[in-house]
């Protein structure tokens, strides 16, 4: 070798390390591409069931009943000043100071009493579609 020559990466090695990159890129992007929904369902059930569950159970504790379905789930926030007089609220039941909104943006749906759960609410959050269907989160178990 000469004294002249310059170190340095070959055209072949440059594009031998940018096949590899995408092959490497070919094999990820698939299996993550699919998780957002995933990771979006699973943070509405973890909201409904641990915690705005939670939160009603204490609302449930103070007040010997659930808010009902007109008061909603405002009244975790601020004391209701309709329907039934409440006299042991010591809210607000929520961390986060602001109306409890799935991760698609909606407000979650809540009715108490409840059509599914009849003794307490029926909690649920329609999906990334919007509407009633098979990708809603529910506090219920589907019927099958």
């Amino acid at each position: 070798m000469s004294a002249d020559r310059k170190s340095g990466f070959t055209l072949i090695e440059i594009m031998l390390v940018v096949i590899i990159i995408g092959v490497l890129a070919a094999m990820v992007v698939p299996n993550i591409a699919g998780r957002s929904e995933q990771a979006r369902a699973t943070a509405a059930q973890t909201d409904i069931e641990a915690n705005l569950s939670t939160a009603l159970d204490l609302f449930y504790m103070d007040n010997s009943r659930y808010p009902t379905t007109e008061q909603g789930l405002a009244s975790l926030l601020e004391k209701p000043s309709s329907g039934v007089a409440l006299t042991g609220w010591k809210g607000p039941y929520l961390k986060k100071r602001r109306t409890p909104r799935d991760p698609w943006g909606r407000e979650y749906v809540y009715k108490s009493p409840g059509e599914k759960n009849r003794d307490s609410y029926d909690l649920s959050s329609l999906g990334a579609d919007g509407v009633a269907s098979e990708d809603d989160v529910t506090n219920w178990a589907p019927v099958k």
